[in-house]
């Protein structure tokens, strides 16, 4: 029983470009008119609706004027590559392409002929599904009919340019030559940089294989750095169409190849609302780049703890803290392979234009089969962020993104990082303090200062005990994703969690007691003040 289709590309869809438009799944827009044709209607088009197609620039000579001796005839306009179009009719009477030509210009309803070893085949009417193909053993050489003024528009200008070249004295000649070939050579190669877009390959789910110098044109030689990490700098760029892209240049020759490959293996398996996408990549000897959508409001740290950025109110922390618990949830319970994110972190979570968070980075990430619940892997992620059961050696599962997921919820609902500097000796953790003051039930000290109580007490008491509960030093006393979405969403309740053992051990080795009324951030005698030895140990 079919449950659900769609097509595999654009250009698959019946008649999506209209009579004499070609579609192409290569560049934006994917739709044109084929030589010596115009939109027809340019206001249907601009609206997604190019049913109706393309129309003449101008009309063929065909009739009955067509008999004069100075009338000029029609010619045929040679189209390599392309999908031939539907429903031809085949003329057995030809046996060459002349015969073929011949044919189809004594017929007036002729628009287009093709010929090959299974014979000649004529189209009446509108062409329709005509595409650029670039599998040579699906594609065909079709002969579009045109005026001849069209035609002898191209052959009069080659004609000019060799009159230039071979006419006229050397003096005069040399500079002609020397513009001639400089505008040549431009021509060339902006056709050539035009077919290198055009011939980019298409892989798994509409993923292009992008050539280095596309990919240096369209970031302006790189100039607009975004950021970076460990992997490699991320910069801003443009591909034709206003599309906005970053692109990821990976350094480091085997990292950089290592995370190419996982990057590039398993986000082109995956799509979501709350994943990045992941448009295409670079390949080209050394050179391993990825091109992602460009997320313009930048990551969750950026507007989190940058002073001058604007203060994230309680609804939208809420709402990003629900949209990453999405995307996780889909990674490690719907995709075909389990997938371990491996570094959840604010810096990985990105945000576009209407602060929708995108999970981003699976440079880390590590596929894990349905027949297995746990694998056994070298050490990833982020300090700060990694779960107990790295550091033991021991098999990990889909929980040690739980885990870093929570330890990002603390900062999400404190707007600063977990590990705050106090002195050059003395550091504040924020998780001992939160789970010490949910147990007293007083939650509210622990929101963010800047939002001035602002914020949904019911909602902050659930991410409050959600993260308490995501950071439990065994596994299995940890929710999954898929828990932690409805819990945040009202649809599961969640009581008060234990405090972990490695916030215990914290807590009795420091000297001060929690007592102390006020924000964690002014407590000056809070136990969560420790040296950043015994945190380090803690932690580890």
């Amino acid at each position: 029983m079919l449950i659900w289709a769609r097509p595999t590309s654009k250009c698959s869809v019946y008649g999506v470009c209209g009579p004499f438009g070609s579609c192409t799944d290569f560049t934006l827009p994917f739709c044109y008119c084929v030589n010596g044709f115009r939109i027809k209607s340019q206001t249907d088009w601009d609206l997604g609706d190019r049913s109706q197609g393309c129309e003449r620039k101008t009309p063929l000579q065909c009739s009955g004027l067509n008999n004069s001796v100075d009338s000029e005839k029609d010619g045929f306009f040679e189209m390599t590559n392309v999908r031939l179009p539907d429903s031809p009719n085949t003329l057995a009477t030809a046996g060459s392409r002349e015969g073929c030509e011949l044919s189809c210009l004594s017929n007036c309803s002729c628009n287009a002929y093709s010929y090959n070893d299974s014979g000649c085949f004529v189209w009446y009417g509108g062409l329709l599904n005509l595409q650029e193909q670039y599998n040579q053993s699906d594609a065909g050489t079709l002969y579009l009919r045109l005026a001849a003024s069209e035609l002898q528009s191209s052959e009069s200008h080659k004609k000019r340019m060799v009159a230039h070249i071979s006419n006229g004295v050397v003096g005069v000649i040399v500079p002609a030559v020397v513009v001639c070939l400089f505008i040549i050579g431009g021509l060339i190669w902006k056709r050539e940089r035009r077919r290198a877009t055009q011939n980019s390959k298409i892989v798994q789910n509409s993923m292009v294989s992008f050539m280095y110098d596309e990919l240096r044109m369209a970031t302006k030689n790189f100039s607009e750095k975004l950021g970076g990490g460990g992997f490699g700098s991320v910069f801003k760029g443009s591909l034709p169409g206003s599309i906005d892209i970053a692109v990821k240049k990976l350094e480091g020759l085997y990292q950089g190849e290592k995370q190419f490959r996982s990057e590039v293996s398993t986000l082109g398996a995956i799509q979501h609302v709350n994943l990045i996408r992941l448009i295409g990549f670079c390949s080209q000897g050394t050179k391993k780049l990825l091109v992602y959508e460009l997320m313009p409001s930048g990551s969750l740290a950026d507007q989190l703890f940058r002073s001058n950025s604007n203060v994230l109110d309680w609804k939208t922390r809420y709402r990003i803290a629900i949209g990453t618990a999405r995307g996780l949830a889909y990674l490690h319970e719907q995709c075909r392979n389990n997938i371990i994110h491996c570094d959840i972190k604010p810096e990985n979570i990105l945000l576009d234009d209407a602060l929708v968070p995108k999970v981003a980075d699976f440079g880390l990430a590590k596929l894990v089969g349905r027949n297995f619940s746990k694998v056994l892997t070298t050490i990833r992620g982020s300090r700060g962020y990694i779960a107990p059961e790295w550091i033991s050696g021991m098999p990990i599962t889909t929980k040690v993104d739980v885990y870093s997921y929570g330890m990002m919820l603390f900062e999400i609902i404190s707007g600063k990082r977990n590990l705050v500097c106090a002195t050059e000796s003395c550091f504040e953790f924020f998780p001992s303090v939160a789970t010490s003051k949910l147990i007293n039930g007083d939650v509210e000290v622990l929101l963010d200062h800047r939002l001035e109580g602002e914020a949904d007490m019911g909602e902050l008491a659930i991410a409050c005990k959600l993260a308490g509960w995501c950071i439990q030093d065994d596994e299995s006393s940890r929710p999954t994703m898929s828990q932690v979405v409805q819990a945040l969403e009202g649809n599961l309740d969640i009581n008060i969690p234990p405090i972990p053992k490695f916030l215990q051990r914290l807590s009795d080795s420091c000297a001060d007691n929690i007592n102390s009324p006020g924000n964690f951030s002014s407590n000056q005698n809070s136990n969560s003040r420790a040296s950043s030895a015994e945190i380090n140990n803690a932690t580890t």
